[in-house]
């Protein structure tokens, strides 16, 4: 086991709960450690449920190209925690090693004197600390969970907010309605520092835009404020300053163009001479792993149906499952295949709303485990859940071995399969691809 593993082994116990949302033990820690998050570079806090992560990609990819460097802290890791940090350099960031990651930890475990503190909290001072003292001209910053009383709330003076879409996810945390998720979203908004919203439904942005209010932060709002549409071939954006003929993004699907749209937006505020060439560059060169990747060759390409189209995706809630069975009917229009899912939840995931949207798309679901501790859905469960929303679901011991059953049958056309319910089975995915 690295040096590494072992201190974040024993990180893991220093608290009876995995999640134990507050601030107070992570302000202790931080003024222990001489408060590293009040001397970090210029902070873009992004909250929301659905695509902080590829909005914090676009927005690393736009400032990178215009010559900008960037932090970026985002959660779970998918392989390596090491992915959850990336220090800026000026010729493009890095995800921190492994001897700068282990002395930040170290230094984090001795002033906490053994004081309960979850493992999120811990490691997020970590990564302040490494932000702190390693200059860079921007700092992403994704919200674990929440966002009023997450870890990463503790920085009080971020120069831009951002709250990607809205809904149900985390209930047993955050509430059972959106509009209670909603405001525990809007507390990373702060007096003064405008806050960009993506397109919401309505009860979430009535929240929102309540507690921006209240609190004096000014919004700017997707649908309203600022808008995005696919033209011939070209992604168009349009704000108060004008319209913008750009290329489409990399990343795959409309969802990733309302991400897209937002980050642009964003980086605008963030800096009102933003440079066009870099938004255009930052579209086409943006990179998230495991947000509907295709797996062209790799260990799971050789496992499954020749000339199989595959794609990987974590969505996890209904509307993750409303956006991918959106793709994934685009993609059906275009070229016809046979949907397969293969599919993976937590026992703590609505499983049913994330499959109800593939009912009449999807043309069968294989259920497999999620391994580890992650409090995993039985693959039984699963595939009675995808049987109830009427998808003809069987069960398998792992996604290699759903790849094998698939690949022992005829197939008329070579099927599209996608792979998800879980950024957690997807990792485990990417580790097999690479055996």
């Amino acid at each position: 086991m690295k040096p590494r593993d072992e201190i974040l082994s024993r990180l893991l116990n220093l608290h009876p709960k995995r999640i134990d949302l507050s601030l107070g033990r992570i302000e202790r820690l931080l003024s222990a450690l001489g408060n590293p998050h009040e001397h970090l570079p210029p902070v873009v806090h992004v909250a929301g449920t659905n695509g902080k992560g590829s909005t914090i990609a676009f927005m690393r990819a736009m400032l990178e190209a215009a010559g900008k460097s960037v932090h970026v802290y985002t959660s779970p890791h998918l392989i390596d925690f090491n992915e959850r940090i990336r220090i800026g350099r000026s010729s493009g960031g890095v995800l921190v090693e492994d001897s700068l990651l282990e002395e930040a930890l170290e230094r984090c475990e001795d002033a906490n004197r053994g004081e309960p503190i979850t493992f999120f909290e811990i490691t997020t001072a970590a990564a302040f600390l490494l932000f702190a003292e390693n200059p860079a001209d921007a700092l992403l910053l994704e919200v674990g969970l929440g966002g009023r009383v997450d870890a990463t709330n503790v920085v009080r003076h971020p120069a831009l907010t951002i709250v990607t879409p809205v809904s149900i996810d985390h209930p047993e945390f955050l509430g059972d309605t959106v509009e209670k998720i909603a405001l525990e979203k809007a507390g990373i908004f702060k007096r003064g520092v405008t806050a960009v919203l993506a397109e919401q439904n309505d009860n979430a942005l009535a929240v929102l835009e309540a507690h921006a209010n209240r609190i004096n932060a000014p919004v700017v709002v997707g649908g309203q404020d600022f808008s995005t549409h696919e033209e011939n071939g070209r992604f168009v954006y349009e704000d108060e300053r004008g319209l913008l003929d750009l290329p489409l993004p990399k990343l795959v699907g409309r969802h990733q163009q309302s991400n897209a749209g937002t980050a642009i937006a964003a980086m605008r505020r963030f800096d009102r001479s933003f440079p066009i060439s870099a938004l255009e560059t930052g579209l086409t060169q943006a990179d998230w792993p495991a947000r509907l990747q295709r797996l062209k060759r790799g260990h799971v390409a050789a496992l499954a149906p020749r000339d199989a189209e595959i794609w990987l995706d974590g969505g996890h809630n209904a509307d993750g499952g409303r956006a991918l069975a959106q793709v994934m009917a685009d993609f059906e229009e275009k070229s016809s295949r046979p949907l397969i899912l293969i599919c993976g939840t937590l026992a703590t995931k609505e499983t049913r709303a994330l499959l109800r949207p593939f009912k009449g798309l999807a043309q069968e679901l294989i259920a497999v485990p999620i391994t580890g501790d992650h409090y995993g859905r039985s693959p039984a469960d699963v595939a009675f859940a995808a049987q109830q929303e009427g998808i003809p679901a069987a069960a398998s011991e792992s996604v290699g071995s759903a790849l094998e059953y698939l690949s022992a049958r005829d197939w008329s056309a070579p099927p599209r399969i996608l792979i998800t319910g879980s950024l957690y089975l997807a990792g485990e995915v990417l580790k097999l691809d690479r055996e």
